[in-house]
């Protein structure tokens, strides 16, 4: 079995006491919080409207930039694109056509 160096023990000690008191003053600094701003804890249903709002303008953007790839890459290429959600964050894709083989 192999043995500890000799400093890792007391290293290991200061970690754990270090977490410690970071854990304490972070419970110290949400309680002081919440005693200033009563109200802070309470949930507001106006972040789910501005988060549909944001995710709606989202949507708006990348259809527009998806518009402007697209008429930029059919103006320049002699190949033909579609639009379609990509995992790589591709606006828009080849569309390579299927021979039938001889």
């Amino acid at each position: 079995m192999a043995s500890n160096p000799p400093g890792q023990g007391f290293q290991n000690k200061n970690r754990v006491a270090i977490l410690a008191e970071l854990d304490k003053e972070k419970r110290r600094l949400i309680q002081n919080q919440s005693m200033n701003n009563p109200g802070a804890s309470i949930p507001l249903s106006r972040p789910a409207l501005n988060k549909d709002f944001r995710d709606h303008a989202e949507q708006q953007h990348i259809a527009a930039q998806q518009k402007a790839a697209l008429q930029h890459a059919h103006a320049h290429s002699s190949g033909f694109f579609i639009t379609q959600d990509s995992s790589f964050g591709n606006l828009i894709l080849p569309v390579l056509p299927r021979l039938e083989p001889e």
